[in-house]
């Protein structure tokens, strides 16, 4: 367990962990994302948090993956991909925030924040300049939450999934020099 604050934690996700995080994504995903699918995001779930792609993302070397937990309890999932760098970022030595989703019940209580925060410290002392990740547009308290920590923006990309609602696909890539 790796100790953010006094209340929250960060603990590994291992192989036998797959279904504890695939039934913690069908809590969190459509309580918050919901609206971009016809489905309510169950393709997404499926297909993201399906035992071979969470094992192809665990054995990512450069790649960390946690489960987080505030009093003890698992609220979130947060996933860091080191020395994976955004295309025309003119910055050396970047981090790829890949995944923080946490439960709704947890959310404006400052624990994202203190994620973000921790990242910041950890990628400075592994003597990173940058870290960026991508943000929905259609999830303006998202995007919010992140230009609120300094993130700017970079550029946008355009989802490729055909479930998803075309008017909905656009995410900002945003980055922040540390």
């Amino acid at each position: 367990m790796i100790s953010v604050s006094k209340n929250i934690t960060l603990k590994p996700i291992t192989e036998q962990d797959i279904a504890v995080l695939y039934q913690l994504m069908c809590k969190i995903y459509p309580a918050a994302y919901s609206f971009l699918w016809p489905d309510k995001g169950n393709w997404y779930i499926h297909q993201q948090y399906s035992k071979s792609n969470i094992l192809k993302e665990l054995k990512q070397l450069n790649a960390d993956y946690y489960f987080v937990l505030v009093d003890d309890e698992i609220v979130g999932n947060f996933r860091i991909v080191w020395d994976e760098n955004l295309s025309n970022l003119q910055i050396e030595n970047q981090v790829k925030l890949h995944r923080l989703y946490l439960d709704e019940k947890v959310q404006g209580k400052g624990v994202g924040k203190l994620l973000m925060l921790w990242l910041e410290k950890q990628a400075i002392a592994k003597k990173y300049n940058a870290i960026w990740l991508d943000a929905m547009d259609a999830k303006q308290q998202a995007f919010q939450f992140y230009k609120k920590l300094g993130y700017q923006y970079h550029s946008h990309i355009f989802l490729p999934f055909d479930l998803m609602f075309d008017e909905v696909k656009k995410m900002s890539q945003l980055y922040k020099k540390l």
